[in-house]
């Protein structure tokens, strides 16, 4: 089967085909680089992807926190993670870097915060 793709390793996206039979490549055309096939095989193989979202802060100066993954999970599994992140809420305040999920579905990935969200006092009091 022949799949196309566009690389996102670099700028100079390329694109990309890609052979393959049975989940396994046999032959990666129009990379210009090694990362382009790294990437190619990744996607037929194992498709990964990193997430970014939000979470509700209680009684915070802002209601949501951006958060983020500390690594790309299975695609497949992107779905099931939004689920977790959706549930999640922290009082405020929260910083970037602490850790709102741990081992998020069993993988890897910890669901970190990426904005500082004072208590909703404290921004009254600047």
């Amino acid at each position: 089967m022949l799949r196309e793709f566009t690389c996102i390793m670099c700028p100079l996206g390329c694109s990309l085909e890609v052979t393959e039979e049975n989940g396994q490549v046999l032959e990666v055309k129009g990379n210009t680089c090694p990362k382009g096939r790294e990437y190619a095989v990744q996607e037929v193989t194992a498709s990964m992807r990193n997430i970014a979202s939000s979470i509700r802060i209680e009684g915070g100066e802002l209601p949501l926190a951006s958060v983020r993954l500390s690594a790309p999970i299975p695609k497949k599994d992107i779905f099931r993670a939004m689920e977790e992140i959706r549930r999640v809420s922290r009082k405020a305040p929260v910083h970037i870097g602490d850790v709102v999920i741990s081992h998020l579905l069993g993988t890897d990935a910890d669901v970190i915060v990426t904005k500082n969200v004072n208590a909703a006092h404290a921004a009254e009091n600047l």
